[in-house]
């Protein structure tokens, strides 16, 4: 029976008093946190299935610290409050990170929870400032609205050779006075014009007519830094038989955009995060292992944001929120689909814009542009 049963002994009453939770098999917990029903359900499902495609290959290839990740959905309801529940709700239920969410005021909702909380956010796609300023355990897997302002002004103003440009843009909306504002600025100190700046808001009457008192500036093209109405005025431009070059940021990568009118523009160009077309290692990788995915630069970068997390619970070694914003915030040319991804001071990427070109209605990837 051997010498030492009392050893025998003590280890099994020692086997028998771990809880089931503390074994390493536990699941570490990420909360998604999207749309799922309102008006912003319309394109996040996109996000939702980036999320989830990460999280599925990172547990066929073994987890994360031994462990498999367990993924939460949450429903944010399109609504900054369904947003704070949904953050709320996450972190009672101890998620060691969030993804999340697409709305620059539904992520500035679950921002404020996340930092309160110390629990670790990235967002993959919302692009205003304000929102990875809530606090150092906030982080974006994309780029910021004054960069893609920026990025599209040079573009205009260089690659174009354009030096007359009116703006249209939602009154009601950050993301597009953010981008007109950057635009504008830019632009200007380069040397361009801006004709003429017409604002509207979304579901309300006289697109043509806004349109028509720009065409009355005489400029070159239009900027249109909205989301799928940018669509509606595309539309209306054709009809009224304008057909002015248009420019948009990266709000026009929906298919809703193209079916709302985008399919009707004969030339046009807009700033985005990522392109099927991009030829790098890893996106042409990514691409070739999904025939069948629809891909879009929202998609991708719900999943580059989702491995994003996943390697820095790895590099902290545990799930204690500050270690894990730590290893986020020491991340190093991190190579995901849409590129290397470092963070500046303020946990924002420096990473390369995308630019491409629609041409009866068609879209192409035309050019990478490096910061």
């Amino acid at each position: 029976m051997g010498r030492f049963p009392w050893i025998m002994v003590l280890l099994l009453c020692l086997v028998s008093c771990i809880p089931a939770w503390a074994g390493p098999s536990e699941p570490i917990r990420i909360a998604s946190i999207f749309p799922e029903t309102g008006p912003a359900a319309r394109t996040a499902g996109a996000s939702r299935e980036g999320v989830r495609v990460a999280v599925d290959q990172i547990n066929s290839s073994g987890g994360v610290l031994g462990r498999p990740l367990e993924l939460v959905f949450f429903d944010n309801r399109s609504t900054p409050i369904g947003s704070k529940k949904a953050a709320e709700q996450a972190a009672a239920m101890g998620a060691a990170g969030i993804i999340g969410a697409s709305w620059s005021d539904h992520s500035l909702a679950v921002a404020g929870v996340a930092q309160e909380a110390k629990i670790p956010m990235i967002t993959n796609i919302s692009t205003n400032p304000s929102v990875t300023e809530v606090g150092d355990f906030i982080f974006r897997a994309c780029y910021i609205d004054p960069f893609q302002g920026r990025v599209m002004a040079r573009f205009t103003y260089q690659d174009l050779g354009l030096r007359r440009v009116a703006v249209l843009k939602d009154l009601g909306s950050v993301y597009s006075l953010g981008l007109t504002q950057e635009f504008s600025r830019h632009f200007q100190s380069l040397g361009g014009i801006i004709t003429a700046e017409e604002g509207y808001k979304q579901n309300q009457e006289g697109y043509d007519q806004r349109l028509l008192d720009l065409q009355k500036t005489n400029p070159q093209a239009v900027f249109v830094p909205g989301h799928n109405e940018s669509g509606i005025f595309a539309g209306w431009n054709h009809r009224i038989g304008w057909d002015v070059l248009f420019l948009g940021g990266d709000g026009w990568t929906s298919e809703a955009f193209f079916n709302l009118g985008g399919k009707d523009l004969k030339k046009a160009y807009f700033c985005t995060h990522w392109s099927p077309e991009v030829d790098t290692p890893v996106s042409r990788a990514f691409v070739r292992a999904r025939p069948q995915a629809v891909l879009t630069a929202e998609y991708v970068l719900a999943y580059d944001a989702a491995r994003l997390m996943a390697d820095a619970i790895g590099r902290a070694g545990n799930t204690e929120g500050p270690r894990i914003r730590d290893a986020l915030a020491a991340t190093h040319d991190f190579i995901g689909v849409t590129g290397p991804i470092r963070f500046d001071e303020r946990r924002n990427p420096i990473k390369d814009a995308v630019i491409i070109e629609i041409v009866n209605g068609q879209s192409h990837y035309l050019k990478t542009i490096t910061p």
